[in-house]
């Protein structure tokens, strides 16, 4: 399973995984840390809330890796099958980490935005062919 621990005591696969030494994560997450109560208290109080804030199920992963997983997501694109196969998630609490965390990432540093408009998938070899010469010219 994957973890910073684990992870961030071989530096080089950490990079190779996230795009970023392991002290330009340790940035990041001394970023995202101190406003991380305040976002999840926001987010989860709303109007007709049957459980105070903090009551329900607990997310497995630390924030920390939760954030890794975020950035390993982002760095490989890997499947939601695949990363939560390497964290020990369902499919499902991947997704959703890194959809409650993507907001809170993006306020404190720059990430990519997803690009959903105008995306389709190839069906047939001439399409797949047409993507191909298409990115080797961008």
């Amino acid at each position: 399973m994957f973890s910073y621990g684990g992870l961030s005591k071989r530096p080089e696969i950490f990079r190779s995984f996230t795009g970023l030494e392991v002290s330009e994560f340790d940035s990041i997450y001394s970023k995202v840390e101190p406003k991380y109560d305040e976002f999840e208290r926001k987010r989860l109080s709303r109007p007709g809330r049957k459980r105070e804030v903090g009551a329900g199920n607990q997310f497995k992963l630390s924030l920390r890796d939760r954030l890794l997983m975020l950035l390993v997501y982002y760095r490989t694109y890997v499947t939601s099958t695949v990363a939560g196969f390497l964290f020990d998630l369902d499919q499902s609490n991947v997704l959703k980490d890194t959809l409650l965390l993507e907001p809170l990432v993006r306020e404190c540093v720059p990430i990519p935005k997803k690009v959903y408009e105008g995306a389709k998938r190839a069906c047939t070899p001439e399409e797949v062919e047409d993507s191909s010469q298409a990115s080797r010219c961008s």
